[in-house]
């Protein structure tokens, strides 16, 4: 489900009735699910065992784990540890970074325009 608006009026997601497409890591599955309004990306992510991205992200994100635990590894090598109940917040072009879970994790993700660096 994605819709492209400008204004978002009042609605609920029920997150379990939105179709999960499969993305591929390095190792592992990655799992979104999508809404989109204009510049702004909601999603709930579920990456698998043993999962790495394939990719060094420099895109801005505000994370919130919902389940399980990932690590953040940063440019300059230091790993972060993201577990139920922490967030990490990053504006676009501040941080690059690549992410990996051990034994799975259950993530909120809210990026878009308003992370851009200004």
């Amino acid at each position: 489900m994605s819709t492209h608006e400008k204004n978002i009026p009042f609605q609920l997601t029920d997150w379990n009735n939105i179709e999960a497409k499969e993305y591929k890591g390095e190792t592992g599955t990655a799992y979104w699910k999508t809404i989109e309004f204009e510049g702004l990306r909601i999603r709930e992510v579920e990456y698998s065992k043993n999962y790495k991205a394939d990719h060094w992200c420099q895109k801005g994100h505000i994370i919130y784990c919902l389940e399980g635990e990932m690590d953040t590894e940063l440019a300059d090598g230091k790993i972060v540890k993201l577990t139920k109940g922490m967030s990490y917040q990053v504006s676009d072009e501040l941080s690059s970074h690549c992410t990996s879970s051990t034994n799975g994790v259950k993530l909120f993700i809210v990026d878009g325009d308003f992370l851009k660096l200004k």
